[in-house]
Formats: C-alpha cells, sequence, structure tokens
C-alpha cells in the first residue's frame, strides 16, 4: 500500500490556504462569520499560517445548536477560521482517500452528488425487479449521532496506515479533539 509523508508544508502553503478560504466561503459571502474573516484576509491567512506552522493551531469551539426542519437534529458547526483549515486539510487528503473509495459511494465526492446517486439507485432498482417487473426492497437507514460517536483512535489508526506524515496526524488530532462549548436553539420555517 503507498503511503505519503511530508504532507504538512503542502496543507499549510499560503497558496493551499487561499484556495481553501475560497471553498469555505462558497455559499457564505453574505454571512457576518465570513465578511468578519474577509475584512482583514490577508492578516488572518497570515495568522493562521502561522499557527499552523509553528503547530500553535487550536480549534475554536464548536458552535452547537437545534435546527428543526422539520426533524429536530442538533447541528455542531466550527468557526469560519477553523472550516479553512478543514478545507486545506481536505484539499490535499482527499484525493488520497478518495481513489480507494467504492464507486457508489457518494457522501461528498466530487461528481458524485444527489444526481449521480439518484441514477445508480434507478439502474440498481431496474436490475432487482426485473425492469420494474417484480418487487424489491430497499434499505434506509441513519447511524444516530454518527459524527459524535464515531471511534476517533480507530479512525485515526486507518488514517495513519495511509499518511505517514506527523504534523498532518498532528492536526487531524486538533481537529477531531475540538468540543462543543456554545449551545443555542435555532427555528427553521419552511415555506
Amino acid at each position: 500500500m503507498k503511503t505519503y509523508n511530508n504532507l504538512y508544508s503542502e496543507i499549510i502553503s499560503l497558496q493551499n490556504l487561499i484556495l481553501a478560504w475560497r471553498k469555505a466561503r462558497k455559499g457564505k459571502t453574505k454571512k457576518a462569520y465570513t465578511k468578519d474573516f474577509e475584512e482583514n484576509i490577508a492578516y488572518n491567512l497570515k495568522i493562521l499560517y502561522e499557527e499552523l506552522k509553528n503547530q500553535t493551531y487550536n480549534p475554536k469551539p464548536l458552535e452547537t445548536f437545534i435546527l428543526r426542519d422539520p426533524k429536530t437534529r442538533k447541528i455542531s458547526k466550527s468557526d469560519f477560521r477553523d472550516r479553512v483549515v478543514h478545507h486545506a486539510l481536505c484539499n490535499i487528503i482527499e484525493p488520497i482517500f478518495d481513489e480507494t473509495f467504492i464507486y457508489d459511494n457518494c457522501a461528498n465526492r466530487k461528481g458524485k452528488g444527489t444526481l449521480f446517486a439518484l441514477k445508480r439507485f434507478e439502474k440498481f432498482r431496474g436490475k432487482v425487479t426485473c425492469n420494474f417487473t417484480s418487487k424489491g426492497f430497499c434499505l434506509k437507514a441513519d447511524i444516530k449521532h454518527y459524527f459524535q460517536e464515531v471511534n476517533h483512535n480507530l479512525l485515526l489508526e486507518i488514517i495513519q496506515r495511509k499518511i505517514k506524515c506527523e504534523k498532518t496526524i498532528w492536526l487531524i488530532k486538533q481537529i477531531l479533539k475540538n468540543k462543543v462549548v456554545i449551545e443555542r436553539e435555532r427555528h427553521r420555517v419552511l415555506h
């Protein structure tokens, strides 16, 4: 199995941080937290770079809120600057792991959104039902509190099989150890 070393300099490069900031702001340019970060974008990216370079980076506490849309869900949200770091990390490690996923995995993958998933579902539905002439069954499932409950040690073991860069592992650990501090409730009214 191929392993990867020396990824950290790519992750924290100013070029990658700028790309990460652009991805983090997509669809959120009118949000106050995006505007606040962008008021002094050069300074904020430079501070983030220095913290990452010196390994003094610590994510800000997650903000948690309740969303009723229509079912009740507890959502934890990272600070905008931390989302920039998440994108910077994913820009570099995503291609490493993407090639190991099964073809039909559609979870947050480029070119494999909802439309792709629906087309694949219809293809398999046609096969299972002999072109819709017989019954077929589909299991719809959700793993309750998956992101809160996933075993971080096991996750790190899996990641470390491919990534041998100690600084990259340090950054992943910093992100994984982030905790919830603020809790509030949001109501979303759908028309």
